[in-house]
């Protein structure tokens, strides 16, 4: 049976996880782990560098130091990550919220004056992020979230339950399908949008993430198609739709909804200044 390994300060621990992890995330990344172990805040962690932390405490560290150096993402090591500052936990089954994602719910809320009592539905939710960041933000709103897979409609709902929110409804169906027939004044989605045979699907955290919440098609557009098909019929007059591309796909995006025939269409970049989201009213 092999030794525990000895007592080690929380300094000591985190500059040889840093040199193990080779990436330029390395020390955020082993702060974080260490924090989730410890179950302490990252302040923690520098408020009391010298703290020696006992050999169980060290094993444990290592084993989740062990899983990120073989590429395993940093939420689903900690099941949660942060959106739009909810702490929203996450599984294998639905893809890990991204910064970028927050430029479409900001423009959501541009959308949506505050007090709003506006019908608002989100395509393919996953773990709920966008759906419940604007459900935070607009109490009065009803969201409707639909989502493909059971399972990532399941970690969604206890995301709503764990944060209080309220006024999300989630309904299991692709797209549009399960949606009610009463219009919507606002649809968004984050849909897939990587071309199936792109080489980063194979490479970093995405490669732990569910497939097809990832990739669409020859040309990562079957999704964007698919939603810009069917999320008309489903919106009142005046209504937005909101969706979420790659950071190469903004024209064809927008000439995708103005051929489907939405109005005013424009494209939205995110706070790096790459193109990604298109939005268009009915």
């Amino acid at each position: 049976m092999p030794r525990a390994p000895e007592p080690a300060s929380i300094r000591q621990l985190l500059e040889d996880a840093s040199r193990q992890l080779h990436s330029d995330s390395a020390r955020l990344d082993a702060e974080i782990l260490l924090a989730c172990v410890l179950g302490k805040p990252r302040s923690h962690l520098h408020a009391w560098p010298e703290r020696e932390l006992p050999p169980v405490t060290r094993t444990q560290f290592a084993a989740l130091l062990a899983r990120r150096v073989a590429g395993e993402p940093i939420a689903h090591l900690t099941g949660m990550r942060e959106f739009w500052s909810l702490p929203l936990a996450v599984t294998p089954d639905t893809l890990i919220p991204r910064p970028e994602t927050e430029t479409l719910v900001a423009l959501a809320l541009e959308k949506i004056p505050a007090g709003s009592t506006a019908r608002i539905a989100d395509l393919g939710t996953g773990s709920g992020a966008i759906a419940l960041a604007i459900a935070y933000e607009r109490p009065g709103c009803e969201v409707t979230a639909t989502d493909l897979s059971t399972a990532a409609i399941t970690v969604a709902r206890r995301n709503a339950r764990q944060l209080g929110i309220n006024n999300v409804t989630f309904l299991v169906g692709n797209w549009c399908e399960p949606l009610p027939a009463t219009p919507f004044d606002l649809i968004v989605s984050n849909p897939p949008y990587i071309a199936q045979g792109d080489p980063h699907l194979v490479q970093g955290d995405v490669r732990f993430e569910p497939r097809p919440a990832l990739a669409a098609g020859p040309k990562g557009m079957d999704d964007l198609e698919a939603i810009a098909g069917c999320a008309r019929a489903h919106l009142r007059s005046g209504g937005w739709l909101l969706l979420e591309h790659g950071y190469d796909q903004g024209d064809n995006a927008t000439r995708l909804l103005a051929a489907a025939g939405f109005r005013e269409v424009s494209d939205l970049a995110d706070d790096a200044g790459h193109s990604r989201v298109v939005a268009g009213r009915k």
